[in-house]
């Protein structure tokens, strides 16, 4: 009786066995499947954002500079504010045609941008101040890049509809943000600067 049994036991054991390796098989081939998958899209994600990247540092040199080390584009018209004014109109009719045209490169650039409901950016308006220690520099700075807003979008633009795939960050940044142009006495860095920034969901 108990030999039968034993006959019984090892080909249940044995058919266990298998079972078991089955299932181990195939969790290891789900579970590698899953990591290829990842690592794919992780990838597409990270080319999708050279691109971009590359796509932004095409801002036309003759309005930015760009700063590689701090990821700015810096704005190289000399805007020339009275001091204590925030008035777009205190810039010359040349500075400010040119301001408009630099406007008018972010806009195209931004509009041009791949665009779907996983990618997003942000442009981010930012004043910088001459040092010159006022105590409103960083007040002034930040109601410059509203200026520069309104004068690049108008007073009451709906941007969803200007950069529908783009949210607009002002900033200001006094006598504080960097980089600083040397030497560091006014009126340098009484300017402005643009950062793009990508905002990238999942890449489908």
């Amino acid at each position: 009786m108990k030999t039968r049994e034993l006959g019984f036991f090892w080909p249940s054991f044995t058919d266990l066995m298998v079972s078991l390796f089955f299932i181990m098989m195939v969790l290891y081939i789900l579970t590698y499947l899953r990591l290829s998958n990842e690592r794919r899209v992780t990838e597409e994600q990270l080319n999708k954002i050279v691109e971009i990247q590359n796509a932004i540092k095409a801002l036309p040199s003759e309005y930015f500079d760009y700063s590689e080390e701090y990821k700015k584009h810096i704005l190289k018209v000399k805007v020339n504010f009275r001091y204590g004014s925030a008035n777009i109109k205190d810039l010359s009719i040349e500075a400010r045609n040119q301001v408009l045209e630099a406007g008018r490169a972010i806009e195209r650039i931004l509009n041009s941008l791949p665009s779907d409901q996983n990618i997003r950016y942000l442009l981010v308006i930012e004043g910088q101040a001459s040092k010159d220690d006022a105590p409103i520099n960083d007040e002034l700075s930040y109601r410059r890049a509203i200026a520069l807003r309104n004068f690049w979008f108008g007073d009451n633009a709906d941007l969803n509809t200007v950069l529908p795939n783009c949210e607009v960050i002002i900033a200001g940044s006094g006598q504080y943000g960097v980089p600083r142009e040397q030497p560091d006495i006014p009126p340098n860095n009484q300017r402005f600067m643009i950062t793009i920034i990508p905002k990238i969901g999942n890449i489908k």
